[in-house]
C-alpha cells in the first residue's frame, strides 16, 4: 500500500489532531447553535488579555485590563487561565480582576485551571482555598483531585500526593479500582514508580479491589520508564499468574520498556510472540519499534516496519511518521527527514509543530546551528507554530554558544506571539546573560522570572549571585537576595 494512499483513508480524521500549543491562540473554541462563531471572538479576547497581562506588573494589570474593555465570560476566564498556566501569580492577578466583571461566572473548568497553574509553582494552600470556594459552590468532583494530586507527584511531595486521593472520600467522593489505577500511573508518570508499586501492593494486600489489566500495565510502563527490566518482567508474570491475559496494551509496555532499555532484540521478539498469539499490533506498537530501532542508529530495521506499518493496512498517522523522521535524523541522514517531511505534507498529515522538534533537537545535537535556525524560521509558512519548547531548544541552542543578541532576538519573537517563558528559558538567558557580564539585563529577567511567580533552582541564582559579585555589584547581589528570599516566605495573597 502506497504511503499517500494510506494516507487519505485517515486525512480527516487527523483533522485537529496537533497537541495543545503554549500560546495565547489556543484555537477554534466555537459553539453550535447562535453562538457560533463566538469562539474566534473569545481567543481574540484571550490573545488581548495575555499580552497585557503578560506586560505589566501586578498592581498594573488591574488598571490594564478595565482599559480594554473586554466583555468577560466564562469560556473567556477559562480559556485566559489555561493560557496563563506557567504564571501562576499572573493567572491569580487575571482571576480576581474577572470576578469583579459582568458577566463572570464561576466554573469547574476556571478554577481548574486556575489550580493548575497555582499548583505549577507550588502554590498549594492557596489552591486548598480554591478547594473549599469550590465545595460551596457544588464545584468539586474527582477531576478537582486528580489535578491537586498530580501537581504534588511532580513536585515530587508524594506523601501529600497520596494524602489528597485519600481526601475524596470525605467530600462524598467513592474511589473505585479505575482510581486507584490512575493515581498508580500519575506516580509512576512522576518518576515514584516505587511508591505506585507499593499502593498497589497494599491493594493487593487489603483485598479491597482485585487488580485488572489496567493496573498490571500502568505499572509495566512506570517501571519500563525507570528501565528497570527486572520489574518490569516481575510485573508481567504476576499478571500471568494471576490469569490475567495480555492485550496489545500490555504487549505494548513490554515493547516499550525494551526500547527504552537499548534492548531492541528483545522487543522484536515480543512483538513476534504477539503475532503468534493472535494479538494485532496497534499502530502505537509499530512507533514504539521504529522510534526504538531508530534511536539505536539501525535504521533499515526501522524502516521495515514502517513498512510492515503500512502494509498492515493502518491509517498513516503522526506519532509514526513522526517516529521515521526521528530515525532519519538519528542517523543524521536529515534529507531523507525533509523529505519524509514532504511526504506528509503532499498526503495532508502533517507535519506538525513535533515533526520540527524533532528535528530541530538533532539538527543542535550535531552542532548544525544554521541550519537549525533556517528550519526555526520556516515552521509558520507550515501552519505550525512554535511551541514553548521549541522556543527554549532555539534559546537555548545560542545562549550555549554565546550569541545572546540571537537568543534575546528569538525571545522578542516569542513574546510577540504571546508565549510565555518557563523556568528552563529564564535559566538559560540569564546563564548566557552572566557568561557575557551583561549583569544589569541578566537582573531585569531575573526579576521578570520571580513577577511571575517562578522559583529559580538555587544553581541559577548562585551563578547570578556569582557573576554580581566577581563584578563588584555585591549591592545588586544583595538586592536580588532579598526579594528572591521575599518571593520564598511570602505566600501568595487568595
Amino acid at each position: 500500500m502506497g504511503f499517500c494512499n494510506a494516507a487519505r483513508r485517515s486525512a480527516d480524521d487527523q483533522a485537529g489532531t496537533e497537541p495543545p500549543r503554549f500560546t495565547v491562540v489556543p484555537g477554534d473554541t466555537a459553539i453550535d447553535g447562535p453562538g457560533a462563531g463566538a469562539g474566534a471572538g473569545v481567543s481574540e479576547a484571550s490573545e488581548r488579555v495575555c499580552r497585557v497581562v503578560s506586560t505589566r506588573p501586578e498592581l498594573g494589570i488591574a488598571p490594564a485590563l478595565d482599559a480594554l474593555r473586554v466583555a468577560v465570560s466564562p469560556e473567556l476566564v477559562a480559556e485566559v487561565l489555561k493560557n496563563l498556566s506557567n504564571a501562576g501569580m499572573l493567572a491569580l492577578a487575571f482571576f480576581r480582576w474577572a470576578e469583579r466583571q459582568e458577566g463572570f461566572r464561576y466554573t469547574a473548568e476556571s478554577f481548574h485551571n486556575l489550580i493548575e497553574a497555582l499548583g505549577k509553582i507550588k502554590q498549594f494552600k492557596l489552591v486548598w482555598s480554591l478547594v473549599e470556594t469550590m465545595r460551596c459552590r457544588c464545584l468539586l468532583s474527582k477531576d478537582t483531585f486528580k489535578l491537586i494530586v498530580r501537581r504534588y507527584a511532580r513536585a515530587r511531595k508524594v506523601k501529600e500526593a497520596v494524602e489528597t486521593f485519600e481526601k475524596m472520600s470525605s467530600f462524598g467522593l467513592k474511589t473505585e479500582l479505575s482510581d486507584y489505577n490512575w493515581l498508580i500511573d500519575t506516580l509512576s508518570k512522576s518518576k515514584q514508580v516505587k511508591k505506585g508499586h507499593a499502593i498497589y501492593k497494599e491493594m493487593k494486600r487489603k483485598g479491597r479491589f482485585i487488580p485488572d489489566l489496567k493496573t498490571y500495565t500502568v505499572l509495566m510502563e512506570g517501571w519500563g520508564h525507570e528501565k528497570d527490566l527486572l520489574m518490569v518482567k516481575t510485573v508481567y508474570q504476576e499478571m500471568l499468574d494471576a490469569g490475567v491475559r495480555p492485550d496489545v496494551v500490555a504487549y505494548g509496555m513490554l515493547i516499550s520498556a525494551f526500547c527504552k532499555s537499548g534492548k531492541c532484540d528483545e522487543a522484536v521478539k515480543v512483538f513476534h510472540e504477539m503475532e503468534v498469539s493472535g494479538c494485532m499490533p496497534s499502530p502505537h506498537v509499530y512507533c514504539m519499534l521504529i522510534s526504538g530501532l531508530g534511536s539505536e542508529k539501525r535504521l533499515d530495521e526501522a524502516l521495515k516496519y514502517f513498512e510492515l506499518y503500512k502494509e498492515s493496512g493502518f491509517p498513516m498517522e503522526l506519532p509514526t511518521c513522526n517516529a521515521v523522521v526521528g530515525a532519519y535524523c538519528r542517523a543524521s541522514k536529515f534529507q531523507h527527514a525533509f523529505k519524509m517531511v514532504d511526504e506528509m505534507r503532499k498526503c495532508k498529515i502533517g507535519p506538525n509543530s513535533r515533526t520540527y522538534d524533532i528535528i530541530l533537537h538533532h539538527l543542535i545535537k550535531s552542532q548544525k546551528f544554521e541550519e537549525a535556525y533556517d528550519v526555526f524560521q520556516r515552521m509558520g509558512s507550515d501552519g505550525c507554530e512554535p511551541q514553548l519548547n521549541t522556543y527554549t531548544m532555539m534559546v537555548g541552542m545560542f545562549c550555549s554558544n554565546e550569541r545572546v543578541d540571537m537568543a534575546l532576538k528569538v525571545w522578542k519573537q516569542m513574546k510577540e506571539k504571546g508565549v510565555l517563558p518557563c523556568m528552563h528559558m529564564f535559566s538559560a538567558l540569564i546563564n548566557g546573560l552572566c557568561f557575557e557580564n551583561r549583569l544589569e539585563e541578566a537582573c531585569i529577567y531575573f526579576q521578570e522570572m520571580l513577577d511571575k511567580g517562578i522559583r529559580p533552582p538555587g544553581q541559577l541564582f548562585s551563578n547570578l549571585k556569582e557573576a554580581l559579585v566577581e563584578g563588584g555589584r555585591i549591592s545588586l547581589a544583595q538586592e536580588m537576595a532579598l526579594k528572591l528570599d521575599t518571593l520564598r516566605k511570602t505566600p501568595l495573597r487568595g
